[in-house]
């Protein structure tokens, strides 16, 4: 699939994205025009707001179920479009259902099909799996435009198994449980983390390879494209490796000489 550019939209409470820093990586990495957009939701509507609204999950257990927002719900909405910071507490979204809201807000003439969309949010995005007929968390959400949550990041690869014990058994004993991540900190991401802006990178690849080639994610764990299901996965192949492999290498210099011929 060629790309003639790639729209990034910013999340503006996560600066940590670096946002033109990204662009230049995604230009050098794919000899391809990058251009930078503040939030994707700066040019949402009040029907955007009730979109989104209405894609909430309720039933983790169940897949995705039409909802009626309330105007309470709906209000919050259009508030966090002008100031996204107010998404505290993390609500979860049906990954499908938001994306396609987002994709309602690009405007016609920029939504063709060799033009690629990436937009950030903070809003948890989530996908049913059929195979455990439940909802997971996710960081991507990968199609046309392509949702990357900067919550999913945090919360959907999962921390040390050990954390979660030693957590349960501070909690079951009353203790404080700022020891337990003081004991675990650096072993996965938090929110702000310094690390962030080479993590999107990687994210951003499996992106744009979703686009190319119609497969984001790569089986070994020596590659940014791994889908990792565990925080010190995530940090292992984005920060230690920090490239790709030498499949996807060959793939993507294959896709960049033909790309080029074809813009």
């Amino acid at each position: 699939m060629r790309i003639d550019k790639i729209f990034l939209y910013d999340e503006p409470s996560v600066p940590e994205i670096k946002l033109d820093k990204l662009s230049d990586f995604l230009e050098e990495v794919f000899c391809v025009k990058v251009v930078k957009r503040d939030s994707i939701f700066r040019n949402a509507t009040s029907h955007t707001a009730e979109e989104i609204a209405a894609s909430r999950i309720f039933n983790f257990r169940a897949q995705f179920e039409p909802h009626t927002p309330t105007p309470e719900e709906i209000r919050f909405e259009q508030e966090s479009f002008e100031d996204s910071s107010k998404i505290e507490n993390i609500v979860p979204y049906d990954g499908l259902e938001l994306q396609n809201a987002v994709a309602g807000i690009i405007p016609e003439e920029e939504a063709t099909l060799h033009n690629l969309h990436i937009a950030f949010t903070n809003r948890l995005t989530c996908t049913f799996d059929d195979g455990d007929y439940r909802y997971h968390g996710r960081a991507l959400i990968g199609t046309n435009p392509s949702v990357i949550s900067t919550t999913g990041i945090v919360e959907a690869p999962a921390k040390p198994r050990q954390y979660y014990l030693d957590l349960m058994a501070n909690y079951s004993q009353g203790l404080n449980v700022d020891s337990i991540k003081d004991k675990y900190r650096g072993q996965y991401l938090e929110y702000h983390d310094q690390r962030l802006d080479k993590i999107v990178q990687g994210y951003c690849m499996q992106a744009v390879f979703y686009h190319i080639i119609g497969q984001p994610f790569c089986d070994l764990l020596d590659c940014r494209l791994h889908n990792a299901h565990w925080q010190r996965d995530l940090l292992y192949s984005q920060i230690e490796v920090g490239r790709i492999c030498e499949r996807h290498s060959t793939i993507l210099s294959e896709w960049i000489a033909l790309n080029n011929l074809n813009c």
